[in-house]
């Protein structure tokens, strides 16, 4: 397995099933999510540093099984500001 960081860019879904089929870049590498897409996309926006690991396939994307946001995700961020607005009121 190998390992790649940088900057999420461009996230697309590219077929919606059970298990969703998600693209998207980091950097300039194309990369592809099958497992774990869901949490994925509740997890990750444009522009989260993220570290991912895999392998290429044949079209030189890089398909990923495992991955990791640098900092707070994007579902930890909306539940601290539902947070701060329930004290707010």
């Amino acid at each position: 397995m190998q390992t790649m960081n940088g900057t999420v860019s461009s996230i697309k879904i590219l077929k919606m099933s059970e298990r969703p089929l998600v693209y998207f870049k980091l950097d300039d590498q194309s990369c592809l999510i099958a497992n774990h897409s869901l949490n994925f996309l509740a997890d990750v926006e444009n522009g989260m540093k993220l570290v991912v690991g895999g392998d290429f396939n044949k079209r030189n994307q890089f398909v990923v099984r495992k991955y990791c946001a640098y900092g707070p995700t994007r579902i930890m961020i909306e539940v601290e500001n539902l947070e701060r607005e329930k004290m707010s009121i």
